[in-house]
């Protein structure tokens, strides 16, 4: 098994990811989806947390060289600071937005212009949140050496903003191999693939079609 199906298997284990066709999950942007993500319960397996840590230490070899390690707040702080503790490199994370009191930082840790930075994020939706984090490196003077993600939803929007960002990126599974490796596992009925299918097409239509 590759590593890719291997850590759709694990997050499929510990209910990391869960896929409820028939019970739709609502998001906090108020979207239905047949699927909900929550990363930092790898942090509660060690052998998960550190199969995560390892593929990334690889992965990150696409993007060499570079200086430091950020982590986007919240969920890739941990698995950014695992990262870069497993490469030795210095360690950063970017919050959402400037802290309200004291130096009202935006970044946290000690960030030089000029360096390359390689972002650490859980998970790709639209690509929104990870890249307003590239952002706020760039505004730093600091150039983005490229994201990794634990698991992308594979969505259009997505691929399309990283392209117009100018961002390399990359995950370490993906929603095509979560479902092949769900069916293969006995963790979802194969007759449900095509409304996962149409979800990831296009969320918008799909809520609809579920009322």
């Amino acid at each position: 098994m590759n590593a890719a199906r291997q850590l759709a298997r694990y997050l499929l284990q510990i209910k990391a990811i869960q896929l409820e066709p028939e019970e739709p999950f609502t998001w906090a942007s108020g979207w239905k989806s047949p699927i909900y993500c929550d990363n930092r319960l790898a942090l509660s397996f060690p052998e998960v947390r550190t199969f995560i840590k390892e593929q990334f230490a690889e992965k990150a070899g696409r993007f060499e060289p570079f200086d430091a390690v950020a982590g986007v707040a919240t969920a890739g702080i941990p698995h950014g600071a695992l990262l870069a503790d497993r490469l030795d490199k210095p360690f950063i994370y970017v919050r959402s937005k400037p802290k309200a009191h004291g130096r009202q930082n935006r970044i946290e840790g000690q960030l030089e212009a000029g360096q390359r930075v390689l972002v650490i994020e859980d998970l790709i939706s639209t690509g929104g949140s990870v890249l307003k984090a590239v952002e706020a490196l760039r505004a730093a003077g600091a150039e983005v050496a490229g994201v990794l993600a634990i698991f992308t939803y594979g969505f259009a929007q997505a691929e399309e903003a990283f392209a117009r960002a100018e961002i390399n990126w990359g995950t370490l599974t993906n929603y095509q191999t979560l479902l092949e490796e769900a069916v293969a596992a006995h963790y979802l009925d194969e007759r449900w693939l095509a409304t996962l299918d149409a979800w990831r097409r296009d969320p918008a239509r799909w809520m609809q079609s579920v009322g």
